[in-house]
């Protein structure tokens, strides 16, 4: 006879954030500590710019919720300030699945759309998208 194994199923909420070209895939685990851990590292550890860890919690300062959920973060591609973009976006859609009530205040905060804005390419002749190489009368 084999035994049955008891599953406990965890409530989780799933959101995935863009900024740039950074992705950020976002669990929020309700009933947490406030913990924010991004790859298996803590916010203080991952994050050196105070700036960039007050992005991060923006969602939750303003629904009130930092104490409420541990934050989960598995985020790629990009650089720091898009990374913390991205983390910003994946919190507040997860946020709203959690509690639908709170998408009012974070749309009103610009936190639920993605940010359009993403690097012009390059220009033949030019030394960056609309840098031109130095002039030279003579």
């Amino acid at each position: 006879m084999v035994a049955k194994k008891k599953t406990t199923k965890k409530i989780e909420y799933l959101g995935t954030g863009r900024r740039k070209k950074a992705i950020a895939r976002v669990r929020l685990v309700p009933n947490g500590t406030g913990v924010i851990t991004i790859n298996k590292k803590s916010l203080d550890e991952y994050f050196g710019l105070d700036t960039l860890k007050y992005i991060v919690n923006q969602p939750l300062a303003l629904t009130n919720n930092t104490a409420n959920y541990d934050v989960n973060v598995n985020v790629k591609g990009g650089g720091f300030t898009g990374q913390a973009g991205a983390i910003r976006h994946g919190i507040t859609r997860a946020l709203i699945l959690a509690d639908a009530s709170t998408k009012d205040a974070l749309k009103k905060a610009g936190f639920v759309t993605r940010d359009p804005r993403e690097k012009e390419r390059k220009k033949y002749g030019l030394k960056k998208a609309r840098r031109a190489p130095q002039f030279s009368k003579r």
